[in-house]
């Protein structure tokens, strides 16, 4: 058990007793690129998870020991910067967040480690700046509420890691809870929970693998074309603000005026809207079927709308669709590679692992890697 590994470690490295703190990685059931242009998304935190082990030191130091890559770093904690590309830029950007806020943090040991795959789009690193900012709060009494945190987090992204991501990772990663999903609006951060109860099924990730480079710039390009319907539908609309905003009657009154792709990439994004409150129906009403079906929908969309997924992400969900134990698949994440999730009947799953690997190996080269999880709770202390 992770836990208890990062425990141990810290007690050899260190000589003394930790605090225990979980952060979890997330899943998205349903609602891609929707984040940016102040749509609902619906994500889960998930049961693999970040953990940290602290203690104060009585100094300005903070020494820092990753689990994973085997390293060492250390920082004043009075006075240090972003150190780009490295793993404790992660935990000085949130260290900055809280000094920022204005509570006074003092030197610390910590060890951390966790078995959230990188690399797989389940937001390793949210989960590590949550863990250790929760953990820095908890450590020190400053009782810095959960919503607070996520900000703190989202905002160290931004400034220390140079990633300008939506806010929707860190929110699951603290706000998460067993058994349920968080149906999260993010033009004003409301959210509503769901219950996820999936009785035969299970929810199973299935990694391509790959990730194309194209995916940056094609990320920047789509929040361009949303920008645009925007910008064309605010001349006869002044009170539009996002594409959030718009009905599908409204874009179809601007069809004229937009190139067909950009059209497609603003159909998209109000349809899938439409598809989480759908869902969200749907799970109130534990209709896995209708679900999966959205789930289906969702990924056509964002492979022939919004032209984001590519031939392993297309193949995996193609893969399912005549299988009567799969309810529902569709690509996770930004795009061009990453992974699908999948709504899988649970005794079925071996099955299907074995008659994908087989096929992805035959068509692609390679062989995918699989993750079954389940919707966990969100950050927390595991041990006082």
């Amino acid at each position: 058990m992770i836990a208890v590994h990062i425990q141990q470690l810290f007690r050899e490295i260190f000589e003394k007793e930790p605090l225990l703190v979980y952060s979890p990685g997330r899943i998205n059931l349903i609602g891609e690129h929707t984040d940016y242009n102040n749509g609902f998304v619906m994500p889960a935190a998930i049961d693999k998870k970040m953990m940290v082990a602290i203690a104060s030191n009585d100094s300005d130091q903070a020494r820092i020991y990753s689990s994973d890559f085997k390293e060492e770093f250390a920082f004043d904690v009075k006075s240090f910067g972003p150190k780009k590309g490295h793993w404790a830029t992660y935990i000085m950007g949130i260290t900055a967040q809280i000094k920022q806020a204005g509570y006074p943090v003092r030197g610390f040991d910590m060890v951390f480690g966790g078995d959230i795959p990188v690399g797989a789009g389940l937001s390793s690193s949210a989960a590590l700046e949550c863990a250790a900012g929760f953990a820095i709060s908890a450590l020190f009494g400053f009782n810095i509420p959960p919503i607070s945190l996520v900000h703190y987090a989202q905002k160290a992204e931004h400034v220390f890691a140079g990633v300008q991501c939506g806010i929707m990772d860190q929110f699951a990663s603290v706000m998460g809870k067993k058994n349920h999903v968080i149906r999260l609006d993010c033009r004003n951060l409301s959210y509503d929970y769901f219950p996820l109860d999936l009785g035969e099924y299970q929810i199973l990730l299935i990694d391509t693998q790959v990730k194309h480079s194209l995916a940056d710039s094609a990320y920047n390009r789509r929040r361009n074309e949303c920008a645009e319907v925007v910008l064309i539908a605010q001349q006869n609309m002044p009170a539009v603000k996002s594409l959030r905003d718009l009905r599908l009657k409204d874009l179809k009154a601007v069809k004229p005026f937009l190139d067909e792709e950009v059209y497609r990439r603003g159909e998209y994004v109000i349809e899938e809207n439409n598809r989480v409150l759908e869902a969200s129906e749907a799970l109130q009403a534990n209709d896995l079927k209708k679900f999966g079906k959205l789930m289906y929908a969702s990924h056509d969309g964002l492979s022939k709308k919004y032209d984001v997924s590519c031939a392993e992400l297309d193949f995996l969900v193609d893969f399912t669709k005549p299988l009567d134990y799969v309810l529902g698949s569709r690509m996770m994440g930004g795009g061009f590679g990453g992974c699908t999730i999948n709504l899988v009947k649970t005794s079925q799953t071996e099955t299907l692992q074995t008659r994908i690997a087989e096929s992805y190996l035959r068509k692609f080269g390679t062989s995918p890697k699989f993750y079954a999880v389940k919707a966990e709770n969100g950050t927390g202390l595991l041990k006082p």
